[in-house]
């Protein structure tokens, strides 16, 4: 029996276990958080997965920590779906999964971005997996205060919060006379790790 490797990392049981997710999803820099909801919520008890066209971030990054590459594609439609199954692989056998919806002052692809979502609510769909749907400012607003919040400012919150420094664990610290630049995945991680304790706190809530 297939067995989710997600199992294997907490406690090696799947008995009594109730997982959720959060998805920070996107064409560029997927993340997903999953979390057991009869753990205490922090960084350690939860678990990271991402996608990147950055060889030497695709790889263990910590032990809750896993980098992938994206699949090869050879059209827009097959990109979605390559993604959108790397995403249902991870989440399969949670309960509930939160994804951050719109943002409806984005710029550039946009469409791109709604049809690459699209195909993942429907892959949920067909795995019967519900989705809850929260408003990036909604996510930006409970990490930080702020729901205009920038890059900058969600790591600041998590770094606070978590004082888990993700940029020197991915080698990305800046020297001392340089601005604080959060990019991906860094930012991807950090936003899926609030949109899962946001969804944990709807759901205790």
């Amino acid at each position: 029996m297939h067995m989710h490797p997600r199992v294997f990392l907490i406690n090696n049981s799947m008995s009594e276990k109730e997982f959720i997710a959060g998805i920070d999803y996107s064409l560029c820099g997927p993340a997903i958080c999953i979390s057991d909801m009869n753990e205490p919520f922090d960084f350690y008890s939860c678990e990271f997965f991402f996608l990147t066209n950055i060889k030497k971030y695709a790889k263990k990054i910590k032990q809750n920590i896993t980098g992938e590459t994206f699949l090869d594609y050879n059209q827009e439609i097959q990109r979605y779906e390559t993604i959108a199954d790397w995403a249902v692989d991870k989440v399969v056998g949670c309960s509930r999964i939160g994804l951050e919806g719109y943002a409806y002052n984005a710029t550039g692809k946009i469409f791109h971005i709604a049809e690459n979502t699209g195909v993942l609510k429907y892959k949920l769909y067909q795995k019967s997996l519900p989705v809850d749907v929260f408003t990036p400012s909604v996510i930006k607003k409970f990490a930080t205060g702020k729901g205009n919040a920038s890059k900058e400012k969600m790591y600041e919150s998590f770094l606070q919060e978590t004082g888990v420094p993700l940029n020197s664990f991915l080698g990305m610290s800046r020297q001392k006379t340089e601005p604080q630049k959060i990019k991906s995945p860094v930012s991807d991680i950090v936003d899926s790790y609030y949109i899962c304790k946001f969804l944990r706190y709807e759901i205790i809530v």
